[in-house]
């Protein structure tokens, strides 16, 4: 009896420590939206704001001619509350006192929010992270692990359709990839 609690011990330590698979960024999207990507044709980042002349607000969202999914909040309901791990690349928002990002967005791709436009709603996360990480740039890929929920939040440099309570956050190795 004693060796099973052992074993039970030790097998609920060692996957309390597994990280969660990975989520991927299509999982954030419901199906038509993934296929309406798909058949959109090529974004020109020849525009005014690509070129620097921005607006009051920063030029991060364009008003007209892109496709409805590129402007689509629709989300995946079985995401709500889920723990997930996603990896993406940081547009910082707010920062501590010592200078650590504690909320950014989360976007799937380097550069996202500087160029025109910017990901779909579902393609962004809002991550709030309370301790805060040091950010060498926002070309540095992350690891997030955390709580997502379903929750539209707006910001001058583009809208978040998903926001993840982080309870981790880590610079990507080389490692692991």
């Amino acid at each position: 009896m004693r060796r099973f609690l052992l074993l039970c011990l030790v097998f609920a330590a060692a996957t309390a420590h597994a990280e969660l698979p990975e989520t991927d960024w299509l999982q954030l999207m419901p199906k038509a939206d993934q296929e309406a990507l798909e058949r959109m044709p090529e974004i020109d980042h020849d525009s005014p704001e690509a070129q620097g002349t921005f607006t009051e607000k920063g030029g991060m969202k364009q008003a007209k001619g892109l496709p409805a999914v590129m402007y689509s909040t629709k989300t995946v309901a079985a995401m709500n509350g889920k723990d997930i791990r996603i990896g993406g690349y940081p547009v910082p928002l707010e920062s501590d006192a010592k200078g650590n990002s504690t909320l950014f967005f989360l976007v799937p791709y380097p550069g996202a929010c500087i160029h025109v436009p910017p990901p779909p709603p579902n393609q962004l996360i809002l991550v709030r992270y309370p301790k805060g990480l040091k950010l060498a740039d926002i070309y540095t890929p992350l690891w997030v692990t955390g709580k997502v929920k379903v929750e539209k939040v707006s910001n001058d440099l583009a809208d978040a359709a998903y926001a993840l309570d982080a309870q981790k956050v880590r610079v990507v190795k080389e490692s692991d990839l």
